[in-house]
């Protein structure tokens, strides 16, 4: 029993254009179902990754979550409610409106939507993207990762971690409470940010080539004010990645090299080397906490401290298993 990945991401915008072109140009997602309500986007052979739809309401209209078995959605929701919190089974028909067999949905502690779904719909034709791409990683790791800001840090960690079943990757305290979990073998498929707000800080889409991250960094610099986060490689899931200014303010890293681990014999761990080795200069901070992650990665290189060196050659491996 238990949630397996982060499935798809919903999305609430007037700016049904921008997304668009966002989504299907930066980010190179199939844009399906494109209509002046909703726009859904394909990263893969499932139906939909991520929607965008115009109505009123909160940013994040929704965190999507797989779930192992049709039963597993019983077993949630009776833990769910006994932890206080209401829970719907969503109707056939907005099952169907989310590609999906059978789901329940419910609010976090800080009221974002959460949904849990069984059994996703793919497609009958071949994913195409938006533009030439090698690829996503997604598969049974799922869509990528999403990062929520947490108002009461305190409450949302529990939530995830004991009623959700999440499990801490690892997690920092300083400059900010910062709680990394996995689901699967992806590093984090989920994380949250003792910020003090709400709502989404950021999700993340893993390329399967470096050039295509590349190639997207070429594409955001095109644009006044669309790169948030420089080019840069984190500390803990070794990702290296850009993040880019969404239409709707939130951020959306670009990312490629995640780190995958071996969730049974995985231990939690606080972490002191700061969020990134080099780069991810944050072009939207003020100059005073800007200058404060930036020593943190400069002490972090006097440090020596780097990710572990991967040998991978395909082409090698190839030859030798001949």
């Amino acid at each position: 029993m238990g949630i397996i990945a982060l499935g798809y991401l919903g999305i609430r915008s007037d700016r049904m254009s921008d997304w668009h072109a966002f989504a299907s140009g930066l980010l190179a997602m199939q844009a399906v179902d494109v209509s002046k309500a909703q726009s859904t986007f394909r990263m893969d052979d499932l139906r939909q990754r991520l929607f965008v739809v115009d109505e009123p309401g909160p940013v994040l209209a929704a965190m999507g979550w797989e779930v192992e078995e049709k039963a597993d959605l019983d077993t949630f929701g009776a833990r769910i409610e006994a932890a206080g919190f209401p829970v719907r089974r969503a109707p056939r028909a907005f099952a169907d409106q989310r590609f999906v067999e059978e789901m329940i949905t419910f609010n976090d502690p800080d009221g974002n939507s959460v949904e849990l779904f069984f059994n996703p719909m793919r497609a009958s034709d071949p994913f195409v993207p938006g533009r030439p791409i090698s690829g996503f990683r997604t598969g049974a790791l799922g869509m990528g990762h999403a990062v929520l800001h947490a108002v009461h840090i305190d409450a949302l960690l529990p939530f995830y971690r004991d009623v959700l079943g999440f499990h801490v990757s690892d997690y920092g305290l300083t400059p900010y409470p910062l709680y990394f979990f996995h689901v699967n073998g992806r590093h984090h498929s989920f994380a949250m940010v003792g910020s003090g707000q709400n709502g989404f800080h950021h999700f993340m889409v893993e390329f399967a080539n470096l050039d295509d991250v590349g190639q997207g960094y070429d594409l955001a610099q095109l644009e006044d004010g669309r790169i948030a986060y420089t080019l840069g490689r984190h500390t803990n899931d070794f990702m290296t990645s850009f993040y880019a200014n969404s239409p709707s303010g939130f951020f959306v890293e670009n990312g490629w090299g995640g780190r995958v681990i071996d969730p049974p014999s995985w231990e939690p761990h606080e972490t002191f080397a700061g969020p990134s080795f080099w780069g991810h200069e944050r072009l939207y901070l003020p100059e005073e906490p800007r200058a404060r992650l930036r020593q943190m990665r400069l002490d972090a290189a006097a440090r020596g401290i780097r990710a572990p060196e991967v040998v991978d050659c395909p082409w090698l491996y190839g030859q030798l298993g001949g």
